[in-house]
């Protein structure tokens, strides 16, 4: 985010300050692996020996060498002077962190995502911005200034991939960039009036809440009492020629115990939520943890070292429900022929809890269909959209259309999915077919799956009569998952957000309720799962709602589209009337008020 504010505050002007946090957010949207550090993609500000911004036939242009300079010494020539001279002191040591700080990416894990589809893709959406001498130029050029500034041996920094497009021409596409930020800015619009719809909802539930007393009930901050051992074991499904681990969280109990399974998310591991598993188990739950082959650290891992083509298949979004219906098949199995497993599970009653595309994987197994009859209408997505997560869920576009994937499971009694995308994948039709209890855990500042189009909007297409929707304000894609040590890639700590401990902490307060509740039938702890409860227990700087139920209001949605729409129009006119000096006869009609960073003072 800081990489995009701090451009955006070198090329827009000062006034449109809005505007360039909103530019801000749509780059940090270039996420596409629920792992992928959203800069794995440098944001759109490229050049080669001078960076031009283009409006229409207007240009205006500055010396990388003087960008250089700046970074290196601190030293602004008279040409920068005349962008920094109204530019806040805060955002200039922005721009030179941005030009001069590396991303942990070498040059053969860059080729190999860029040459993927959903690395392609975004590259199209890229070269709609940064413009070339042609549109392929564009597009090519960016993927090789890309490849070749990380086998600098400074690495990756922007300033590197400045110096190594090649091509003697490069112009930033200032309507284009515009119109894609008010895209971003009426997209931020709709999901914070959505947010305060929630909160809304939530004290509104909160009051009406039965006032059941809570003072003599469990603390859950403390694990629970029961001692528990972990043990992996290896599934071999020869039906599908797949093979993985699975880690096994068994509480020391003689009598059978309910079954949690944790579905990790794209590009992460069975590592990613040790913390729910080793909590869920001191409270008496079983915890099964697979590990999904296709979709794991180390698929990408093989992707950025070359040795797999793609980030994924599309037939992982088979495999994955698969993995766990095997599993569970084999837990069965085991607690008939081996003695450290004999009458440890209870397989009627079973939960299923997963992140990002382990969402995906819960609501898939709690009942939803794959939608294919809506993936053929939505994908590809749209170029201008804002949801990354659309580029991952079109892939199955390329599966065989067969008369049905079965991929429900009836052993499972109840599903939680932690930023889930499912928007086409799913969609309304699947989601209603749900008919056990559902909770979706939603992250405010999720550019990855975002909040409003693959959680908040599908909760209100969820039929069934137990159903919770928990919003972290504050909260990104990352925020829930733990650090792993196998992680492919260091997330830095601004992608993960604030305080993710209290992230992590929300997961344990939401899941253990709502499993004990839905799956191991213990109503009593019902009285956790009410707005009133989870209010108490927020806390800054990640505030915590749950309600449950949302009606979002259509009218609201098309008055910010034609709001959006006059801002647009005010914002292009605006740049327009200010973006170069009163110096030529060409732009003699053109004022140019100062205060802004296209002006230059006498």
């Amino acid at each position: 985010m800081t990489q995009a504010r701090g451009i955006r505050a070198f090329l827009i002007q000062n006034r449109k300050s809005k505007i360039q946090n909103r530019i801000g957010w749509f780059s940090g949207a270039f996420l596409i692996t629920t792992c992928l550090i959203p800069t794995i993609i440098p944001r759109p500000v490229l050049g080669a020996e001078r960076l031009t911004l283009s409006y229409g036939l207007l240009e205006r242009s500055v010396s990388v060498q003087s960008l250089e300079d700046y970074a290196r010494t601190g030293k602004i020539d008279d040409e920068l002077a005349a962008y920094f001279q109204y530019t806040p002191k805060e955002r200039l040591e922005q721009i030179k962190q941005v030009l001069l700080t590396p991303i942990p990416l070498n040059a053969v894990q860059v080729s190999q995502f860029l040459y993927t589809p959903i690395g392609e893709r975004l590259l199209e959406n890229l070269a709609t911005v940064i413009e070339g001498e042609t549109r392929a130029t564009g597009l090519y050029g960016i993927r090789a200034a890309l490849i070749l500034a990380a086998a600098e041996p400074e690495g990756l920094t922007l300033l590197n991939v400045l110096r190594k497009f090649p091509s003697s021409r490069l112009s930033i596409n200032l309507a284009r960039a515009l119109q894609l930020a008010n895209l971003a800015q009426s997209f931020l619009n709709q999901t914070q009036q959505a947010i305060a719809l929630i909160q809304k909802e939530a004290n509104q539930e909160a009051t009406t809440a039965s006032p059941e007393s809570i003072s003599n009930t469990i603390n859950l901050l403390q694990p629970g009492s029961y001692q528990w051992q972990k043990q992996t074991i290896n599934l071999n499904d020869q039906s599908r020629d797949r093979i993985y681990p699975a880690d096994i969280y068994l509480p020391q109990v003689s009598q059978p115990r309910p079954v949690i399974v944790i579905s990790h998310g794209l590009g992460c591991d069975r590592t990613s939520f040790v913390y729910l598993a080793e909590y869920l188990a001191s409270y008496g739950f079983v915890v099964a943890v697979p590990e999904h082959p296709g979709s794991n650290a180390q698929q990408l891992q093989a992707l950025l070292s070359g040795r797999a083509a793609n980030i994924t298949s599309p037939r992982e979004f088979i495999d994955r429900p698969l993995d766990v219906r095997y599993l569970l098949d084999e837990l069965a199995r085991r607690s008939r022929s081996e003695p450290a497993f004999r009458g440890r599970f209870n397989l009627e009653q079973v939960g299923v809890i997963g992140q990002s595309f382990g969402g995906y994987t819960a609501l898939a197994l709690a009942g939803a269909p794959i939608n294919f009859s809506q993936i053929q209408q939505s994908c590809p997505p749209p170029q201008d959209t804002l949801n990354v997560s659309l580029l991952l869920q079109c892939l199955t576009a390329e599966l065989s259309l067969p008369e049905e994937y079965d991929l429900s499971d009836s052993r499972i009694k109840a599903a939680i999915a932690i930023n889930p995308i499912n928007s086409i994948v799913l969609g309304k039709d699947s989601l209603s077919q749900i008919k056990i209890p559902v909770m979706i855990v939603s992250s405010s500042n999720d550019t990855a799956a975002p909040a409003l189009p693959e959680q908040i909007q599908p909760f209100t297409w969820l039929t069934t009569t137990n159903k919770y929707l928990a919003l972290i304000s504050g909260g990104t894609h990352f925020s829930t998952i733990a650090e792993s040590p196998n992680s492919v890639i260091p997330v830095p700590e601004q992608v993960i957000g604030p305080n993710p401990a209290l992230a992590q902490r929300y997961v344990k307060f939401l899941s253990l309720p709502f499993f004990q509740s839905y799956v191991a039938n213990q109503p009593s702890y019902l009285t956790y799962l009410n707005a009133d409860y989870i209010n108490r227990i927020s806390q800054q700087p990640l505030p915590l709602s749950l309600v449950r139920s949302l009606n979002l209001k259509t009218d609201n949605t098309s008055l910010l589209k034609v709001t959006a729409d006059i801002e647009m129009e005010e914002t292009l006119r605006s740049v327009k009337n200010s973006f170069f000096e009163k110096s030529t006869t060409l732009l003699e009609s053109f004022e140019v008020p100062c205060g802004t960073l296209l002006c230059r003072r006498p």
